[in-house]
């Protein structure tokens, strides 16, 4: 499918998959490399992600790993607040997407910072797509269901809601680790490509998570070798972006599989 999306007056061409780089300005994020607190922390881990070739820088600052107890909204924007101001200064001109579900905060982030896209995990309220049909910026909807059939129920019935209000750019994201069982992350992973009957473009995020390191019987830390072949897996069953800790090895993996899809 050769999609592209909007973003503030310029089309960004998924018609190659395209990598989005993880940045958490958290202190409990499940992978504890990619946690950034400082300035310096930002500026280095986003102008290395940059060089590495990621399109899309992603930015949260509230941990939703299992288990975590999400912080305020007044904590979650103080955090964002220091983040974006430095990422916007380190990458001026590379697309960003806050990483929330709050419909607040998502305000904040795109009005104060410019923020060029919303990654929502939170599954579509109507308050969040009520304010990012306002906003006008691409909207990363994400599913937390446990099987194919019940995931594209969910996404289905948002995205009406979210053309009925107006919104154009909508990316679709199945939630591998959100709402499923071991079995149910991987059954989703093997019909994949029936994503495809929405006609609009994937984001997978497998990247370092559970259902690779509890499988292996590892930890996040050595989880890359495993992520890459998801990541392949997702690239051949048309994911548009991967989101992922690692832009090098991503980068390389869309590489790669470009260069076999066209030979």
């Amino acid at each position: 499918m050769n999609y592209s999306i909007n973003i503030r007056g310029r089309l960004l061409d998924l018609s190659e998959p395209r990598v989005m780089g993880i940045l958490n300005v958290t202190p409990d994020s499940f992978y504890a490399s990619s946690r950034k607190q400082t300035e310096l922390e930002v500026s280095e881990r986003v102008s290395q992600m940059v060089s590495e070739g990621a399109t899309i820088i992603d930015v949260g600052a509230c941990s939703t790993r299992p288990g975590s107890t999400p912080v305020d909204e007044a904590e979650e924007m103080q955090r964002l607040r220091m983040a974006l101001d430095v990422v916007r200064r380190s990458v001026p001109d590379t697309p960003l997407s806050v990483d929330t579900f709050r419909p607040a905060v998502a305000r904040m982030a795109v009005e104060e910072f410019g923020v060029d896209m919303v990654n929502d995990i939170g599954e579509g309220q109507p308050e969040m797509l009520r304010m990012v049909s306002r906003l006008r910026v691409p909207y990363i909807l994400m599913a937390a269901q446990p099987t194919l059939r019940d995931t594209l129920l969910l996404l289905a019935e948002r995205v009406q809601q979210l053309r009925d209000l107006g919104q154009k750019d909508i990316i679709l994201d199945p939630g591998f680790g959100f709402g499923k069982t071991l079995e149910q992350n991987y059954a989703l992973m093997g019909e994949l490509e029936k994503l495809q009957v929405m006609e609009l473009p994937v984001l997978v995020g497998v990247s370092r998570k559970s259902m690779i390191y509890k499988l292996l019987g590892s930890t996040p830390d050595n989880a890359l070798n495993g992520t890459t072949v998801l990541n392949t897996i997702a690239l051949m069953k048309g994911a548009s972006i991967l989101r992922v800790h690692d832009v090098k090895e991503a980068v390389e993996c869309c590489r790669m599989i470009v260069k076999e899809l066209r030979s």
